[in-house]
């Protein structure tokens, strides 16, 4: 691209990327977040069919990351196909019409998201953030009737659990039992979470 085209092309990237009022602007002089709205904004100055977008929101301001996740969106809606990895389930679950599952390097699993969701039934997470637990109490929680899965990282227990509403009451009287303290407790319906825990055996954060 040269000429007219090319700066057609770039008005309407840096318009796409929320940065055309800092064209003129050194690249060096930009925030974290305007940093990788350039990198998009020139990554659609060709209009890509193809786009594919690592990780796009780690460590940026708020602001820069529903900027970029309405991007992708828009972006899918125009008819690009966009390959988007991520840590963030939550991202996943907005973005995704389909999902791959990575664990060391490999899929293990594959679908839509409901398809995904099929694998843990009717198991919700239960997540309990807690004080001076012991590491006993992780392995009690796992054995209790209906817990598929629990494990604990840094101060929190997270666990799979079938009808999690009415077996959370059993699990908060083991936490008083070993002495440890309830600082919250969060009871989700299954999402891409439980089935990342569910699938790998490892929470998220590990």
């Amino acid at each position: 691209m040269s000429g007219a085209v090319l700066r057609e092309r770039v008005e309407e990237a840096l318009e796409y990327a929320g940065l055309k009022d800092r064209a003129n602007h050194r690249i060096d002089t930009y925030s974290g977040g305007m940093k990788r709205r350039i990198n998009i904004a020139a990554a659609l100055l060709h209009k890509p069919e193809f786009l594919i977008m690592d990780e796009p929101t780690v460590g940026i301001d708020p602001q820069s990351r529903n900027h970029i996740l309405e991007t992708v969106l828009n972006l899918n809606r125009e008819g690009i196909t966009v390959l988007y990895t991520s840590h963030y389930m939550e991202e996943v679950e907005y973005l995704c019409s389909r999902i791959a599952i990575m664990d060391r390097g490999k899929i293990i699993a594959e679908g839509t998201l409901e398809e995904l969701r099929t694998t843990v039934g009717d198991a919700d997470s239960v997540e309990l953030v807690l004080s001076d637990a012991p590491d006993s109490l992780v392995e009690e929680i796992g054995n209790f009737p209906g817990v598929l899965q629990a494990k604990k990282v840094d101060n929190a227990i997270t666990a799979l659990v079938q009808n999690g509403h009415e077996k959370v009451v059993s699990i908060l009287e083991a936490v008083s039992r070993s002495g440890a303290k309830v600082r919250s407790v969060n009871i989700d319906e299954p999402n891409l979470e439980s089935v990342f825990l569910k699938l790998t055996g490892r929470a998220l954060r590990d």
